[in-house]
């Protein structure tokens, strides 16, 4: 808290930035160093020595929980690629076993409720970041341990539930009550909404291609599903407004609420940076109006959540959600200073209501726009309207729980409430986003100039004019190194056990197929090369190519359609009765995409750089899928690589493929293609194979390995580098 005069900076500020300094110097961050060096540097500048021993010993705090989690033992590293059984209790996330005490990610996430489980499956390492924007598995489950909580090391791969017993106890009554009289999908949202819970949701569509939780995230309405401040606040204020209608002495008023977030926290929600710092900055307010001591110093109550967070859970520096909820609070405190500014005869709670949602957006910008590679530009009336639901549903949700399996009465309240914030969803989600690439240190520089000039603008530091010249030229900064040098490439994205390469050109973006899981619901193209595409600037797609009628090819191009705008869907042999293909062509008629058979000799060029077709010539066509591939020469000058999809030999020797510089090997290496006669014919200098990790086909092929080898060619696989980008000449 900060006196009354609110000159003085709070203790826990300096300290906090001690505190992520030393997490970072933990991480191996060098310049964690200076950022615990600001905070002693703010002591300093108070003329308040006590403060920059603060800083100091923050530092010091913060470099040992990261060091103490980092230094945790990992119980599970003898099953390591072992097939085990293992029982424990599910949380929706996590399965926490007793005996020896851990957790694990489980994939495929089993549809069972939380409760007790009894699983079985191969146990594996997390993955990293295979593709730009991708999701890094390895990292996000580094971020979900603590100093008291262990740290995720393994997944269950192939997981199979063997038996499970539902959730007791608090939570499974509480979550009855969310499910007492309403929808699965409404029950699904509640689950999200008051317990923070998104597993269920995460399955429901829609429609074909139109998941809700992407909905919610095209308009702007992600953070309803994550538990956050808004909980708190307006679950404690329906308590103190009715303590307050009932005549409640003060230190009840607020005692009551101060000591109910506690186990709010610990029994009934499940831990996570945005609740976390909700609950004590909660608390520290609580504790503050119990006590009589006033109005609350937002910045240092915030750097109070800080420490508290880093402290118990140091890695969740880098994890998104702590960054997010973070960010947009700090931005919340100049709501008032921009309220201000907007005409005076608009009523004072919609002019704060508007400066909080532009505020909040603005203040995430740079992560978001980084992490999901799209700003949402329906966010300001979305949240404007879903806000008003919000303050209805949260409470009267919360009741329903509190009753259990007698909470269908209230249920009749919840239910409109629920639809109507998914028909918001549903709605505002059909509009356009802004497609946006990854961050770079430039653009972080580049926003952290204009927002420093925005921020200036509001404190009455810095005229208008100057403040907008400011953030228009940052924005001109940011666009002009593209501009100026755009790309052009070959992107080989690793989308597992199957293929996805892009050509990047000025006046030309060309996608040929889009990866596919074999024998499961996830979806390669909406989860791992729409985010690549996003991260790599691209907005739209000018050619999409279907090689053939194999899942692993071409099952993520109709995400990929839906996703972004394409100009021609490019296919070889249209096979009727396959449901894969029929899925990418209804997908295409469903966006207007025009369809073209192509064959041989067909191109197209920019750049100068052209992309002929050497395969198919047409019917009659092979009883064998993969001889049917779209086969694909890229010629730049004289640099030429081959795309062969999955051509057997010996059609590949027969196509004319020609000298190759590069050649991406068909078929992920298979022993049935890239024989010594076409590599003898072809001579490629390098050599990329598409392929998953621990695949079961055996690919790549030892034998073809050797031929590689034997043909001088260098080798590069997905499995090992992850995307490879080969830049054109």
């Amino acid at each position: 808290m900060s006196s009354p005069a609110g000159v003085r900076l709070a203790w826990t500020v300096p300290a906090a930035y001690g505190v992520i300094g030393g997490t970072l110097l933990g991480l191996g961050l060098g310049w964690g160093s200076l950022v615990a060096l600001l905070g002693a540097g703010l002591g300093l500048l108070g003329g308040r020595p006590l403060l920059v021993a603060l800083a100091l010993a923050g530092a010091g705090l913060g470099y040992g929980s990261e060091r103490l989690q980092t230094a945790q033992p990992d119980r599970l590293a003898p099953w390591v690629g072992a097939q085990v059984t293992l029982t424990g209790d599910w949380d929706g996330q996590f399965l926490t076993l007793r005996d020896p005490p851990a957790r694990l990610a489980l994939s495929p996430r089993p549809p069972q409720p939380p409760g007790r489980l009894e699983v079985s499956g191969r146990l594996v390492r997390p993955e990293g970041r295979g593709v730009p924007g991708g999701f890094d598995q390895a990292a996000w489950l580094r971020a979900q341990g603590g100093v008291f909580l262990p740290t995720p090391r393994a997944v269950l791969v192939g997981t199979r539930v063997r038996a499970s017993q539902p959730e007791g106890g608090v939570r499974g009554w509480f979550r009855r009550g969310l499910a007492a009289g309403l929808s699965p999908r409404n029950t699904a949202l509640m689950e999200a909404v008051e317990l923070g819970d998104r597993g269920d949701l995460g399955r429901e569509n829609f429609a074909e291609g139109y998941a809700v939780r992407d909905a919610f995230n095209r308009a702007g309405l992600a953070h309803l599903m994550a538990l956050s401040g808004q909980n708190v606040a307006l679950l404690t204020g329906a308590l103190i407004f009715m303590l307050s209608r009932l005549g409640a002495p003060t230190w009840l008023r607020y005692g009551l609420p101060l000591a109910l977030l506690v186990p709010y926290l610990t029994v009934l929600v499940s831990v996570s940076p945005s609740i976390t710092r909700a609950v004590v900055m909660g608390m520290a307010v609580l504790a503050g109006l119990w006590a009589g001591r006033g109005r609350p110093d937002v910045p240092g109550t915030l750097a109070l959540a800080a420490l508290v967070c880093l402290l118990l859970f140091p890695l969740w520096l880098l994890d998104v959600g702590f960054q997010l909820s973070f960010l947009a609070v700090l931005a919340l405190t100049l709501s008032s200073r921009l309220a201000a500014r907007l005409p005076g005869r608009w009523p004072h709670a919609l002019r704060l209501a508007l400066a909080a949602t532009v505020l909040a957006e603005l203040g995430t910008l740079p992560v978001i726009a980084s992490t999901f590679g799209q700003l949402p530009l329906v966010g300001l009336p979305a949240n404007l309207l879903a806000e008003g639901v919000m303050a209805a549903l949260v409470p009267l949700g919360f009741l329903a729980g509190l009753l259990g399996p007698l909470a269908a009465p209230v249920n009749v309240l919840v239910s409109p409430l629920a639809s109507l914030l998914l028909w918001l969803a549903e709605a505002f989600g059909r509009a356009p986003v802004l497609g946006w690439g990854q961050v770079g240190l430039g653009g972080l520089a580049a926003y952290a100039l204009a927002a420093l000039a925005g921020t200036l603008w509001l404190l009455g530091r810095v005229r208008g004019p100057a403040a907008l010249g400011t953030v228009l030229a940052c924005a001109l900064l940011t666009w002009l190194p593209g501009a100026l040098r755009p790309a052009r490439e070959l992107v080989f994205l690793d989308v597992g056990q199957g293929d996805a390469t892009l050509l990047r050109l000025p006046g030309l973006t060309l996608l040929v197929d889009a990866g596919g899981s074999v024998g499961s619901d996830y979806d390669v193209g909406g989860r791992t090369v729409l985010p690549a595409l996003r991260a790599l600037g691209v907005r739209k797609i000018d050619v999409a190519v279907a090689t053939h009628a194999d899942t692993d090819h071409i099952e993520g191009l109709a995400a990929v359609l839906r996703g972004l705008p394409v100009g021609e869907l490019w296919i070889g042999q249209r096979k009727e009765d396959d449901p894969v293909l029929a899925a990418v062509l209804a997908a295409a008629h469903e966006r207007g995409v025009p369809v073209r058979e192509v064959r041989r000799g067909d191109e197209v060029a920019a750049a100068g750089v052209k992309v002929t077709v050497l395969w198919p010539q047409g019917a009659p066509w092979s009883d064998e899928d993969n001889a049917n591939s779209v086969a694909l020469r890229v010629t730049d000058g004289d640099w030429h690589a081959a795309l062969l999809g999955d051509l057997p030999d010996p059609v590949e020797g027969q196509i004319g493929v020609g000298r190759l510089d590069l050649l991406k090997t068909a078929h992920h290496g298979s022993r049935f293609s890239t024989d010594a006669a076409f590599l003898a014919q072809t001579a490629p200098r390098d050599a990329l194979i598409s392929v998953g990790a621990r695949n079961t086909y055996g690919h790549p092929n030892a034998a073809v390995l050797d031929r590689l080898a034997g043909a001088g060619a260098r080798v590069w696989r997905t499995d090992l580098q992850g995307t490879v980008r080969w830049p054109l000449p």
